[in-house]
């Protein structure tokens, strides 16, 4: 059969990535409390696409991930990279994986025990025989506004926040810890459960902990520049303001370092 992806286009125009997005699949991650945990994931595949070919070989990214069936995880993230390069002819071959990650988490006072969910991503690009791979946390926290607080006679507004930390790393660390160090990074945490005497905790602990967007994305810098394992972070905040019809935002990252 006639081949039209391989076919020459005259237009002269190169594509950086070309690829297939929104790929429902399962992939199995590691799980420092029961070894590994299986999740339902959503990928994107994509390679660059030099301006002499008409188009890729969509088909060959699912045929890819059925090869590595079972086997999607950190540790084969580089080696599938190279299978899309070589299998595609592609000079440059880019991976992203959106999945939850279900913590057992134990309110403060209670001990009440529920699963709290957080989304996580792997990104990876294979080029030049080189991996740049990176893992990504979202994180729901909550604020309480310093302002506010200041201000007020009693009380302060406070809110559900959401931090986004993206790092690279020179060795295997835990999804979990890294998940810590940003709730520790806030006015509190967010539980899936709690009972009063929670609530109670909880409330009065953030009241006593107020930061701004500001002080958070600064504090899990602060907590990551401690940790030589990694040469790279971003850190996105982002706060949905009870009394404001808009979210605080505040973003940082560092430049990374060379090995």
């Amino acid at each position: 059969m006639i081949d039209i992806q391989n076919q020459t286009d005259e237009r002269n125009i190169a594509i950086t990535k070309v690829g297939v997005k929104g790929i429902k699949y399962p992939i199995i991650v590691l799980d420092r409390a029961h070894g590994t945990q299986h999740v339902n994931a959503q990928i994107n595949m994509y390679v660059n696409l030099p301006h002499h070919f008409k188009g890729t070989h969509m088909s060959r990214f699912v045929e890819i991930l059925n090869e590595f069936r079972g086997r999607i995880n950190i540790k084969t993230f580089e080696t599938i990279l190279a299978r899309v390069r070589e299998k595609l002819q592609a000079e440059s071959a880019h991976m992203e994986i959106d999945f939850p990650y279900f913590i057992e988490k134990t309110a403060p006072v209670s001990g009440a025990g529920s699963l709290m969910e957080y989304r996580c991503t792997f990104t990876g690009i294979h080029a030049a025989g080189k991996m740049d791979f990176c893992v990504g946390v979202a994180v729901p926290v909550t604020t309480v506004c310093p302002c506010s607080k200041e201000i007020s006679a009693s009380g302060a507004h406070n809110q559900r926040a959401v931090v986004f930390v993206k790092v690279r790393f020179r060795k295997f660390f835990w999804i979990e810890d890294l998940i810590q160090l940003v709730e520790q990074s806030a006015s509190g945490e967010v539980y899936s459960l709690l009972k009063r005497v929670d609530e109670k905790f909880v409330t009065e602990r953030g009241y006593e902990n107020p930061m701004f967007v500001e002080d958070v994305v600064r504090n899990v810098a602060e907590r990551l520049n401690r940790d030589p394992n990694f040469t790279w972070y971003s850190v996105e905040a982002e706060s949905f303001e009870s009394i404001h019809n808009h979210s605080a935002y505040a973003f940082l990252e560092k430049p990374q370092i060379a090995d």
